[in-house]
């Protein structure tokens, strides 16, 4: 039996291990990647890379000492997670069951797609799934937001103090009334485009215009990127029988990143934090290390 399982090998789950590790604790990351999100870098034909500072370097070193490290890490799906006595067993895909005195789960969140023709030839090459990643790259450019609720729009408001238009489809009136919508809607560079819907993504290198459809009739939209903002889905589901979970299916945790089950912690967008940043991820993936850590002290 393990002393703690990591479940996810993002950000928040690279960070938890290697921290495990520190702590010579016997851990095991169970993964299908190393890096998750970061390992898909949104391409633009007026970006140098160079310029931008992000945490990817931060995990790029993480992830390479957990390759090396090769006891450490297992490439799998976690597809189920019970109570096994004192502590927790993992189900994998490939059939493997591995038992832990404590777990993290950094599983993380996927991004609603928007699945319509040329979305997975364009996707992070012009379609960005992340404005709050991304934004401040759109220093007086034209952009556009696919979506209606709170997340579409907080998007929207962020780009348009940046970029010099911002275009949201709405496909329904969605959350407009809200606070945040209100914003959007008064700004003087954000043209919204209610009831429409995406049909299509066109473009060469990268995508340079959506084919709208409205009542029948279609319009196509060029902007330099397009932001889909539909959801964030947490990937919960093998712990939804373990912990509590609140409306949206993230998990519930405390300031230590403790959930509502003993010997049970979460870090990274699978929770109920703000986070979709890679340097707060990895924060918070230490914090949930040290915290079983001091856990597993007391059993």
């Amino acid at each position: 039996m393990h002393d703690l399982i990591i479940l996810g090998g993002g950000p928040s789950g690279l960070t938890a291990t290697i921290y495990a590790l520190r702590k010579r604790l016997d851990v095991l990351l169970i993964t299908r990647d190393l890096g998750g999100k970061t390992n898909y870098r949104l391409q633009l034909p007026f970006v140098d890379h160079h310029l931008v500072i992000t945490g990817e370097e931060v995990v790029s070193r993480f992830a390479q000492e957990i390759d090396y490290l090769e006891f450490s890490r297992v490439f799998d799906k976690a597809e189920r997670v019970e109570k096994a006595g004192e502590g927790y067993r993992v189900h994998t895909r490939a059939g493997a069951v591995h038992e832990c005195r404590a777990l993290v789960v950094a599983s993380g969140a996927r991004a609603r797609l928007l699945n319509v023709p040329g979305e997975k030839e364009y996707m992070m090459r012009g379609l960005c799934y992340s404005a709050i990643s991304y934004a401040p790259l759109f220093v007086e450019r034209q952009t556009a937001v696919i979506g209606d609720g709170a997340l579409a729009l907080r998007a929207t408001a962020e780009l348009a103090r940046i970029a010099s238009k911002v275009t949201l489809v709405a496909p329904t009136h969605g959350e407009l009334d809200s606070a945040m919508g209100r914003r959007v809607l008064a700004a003087g560079n954000v043209s919204v485009l209610e009831g429409y819907t995406v049909e299509r993504v066109n473009g060469d290198d990268y995508a340079r215009s959506l084919v709208l459809a409205y009542a029948g009739k279609k319009r196509e939209l060029t902007a330099d990127a397009f932001f889909v903002e539909l959801d964030l889905v947490p990937q919960s589901e093998l712990v939804a029988e373990i912990v509590d979970r609140d409306e949206r299916g993230r998990v519930k945790v405390d300031c230590a990143n403790r959930t509502s089950a003993a010997g049970v912690f979460a870090a990274g967008d699978v929770t109920d934090v703000f986070a979709e940043q890679v340097l707060i991820a990895i924060g918070e993936g230490a914090k949930a290390s040290l915290a079983a850590y001091e856990y597993l002290l007391t059993q």
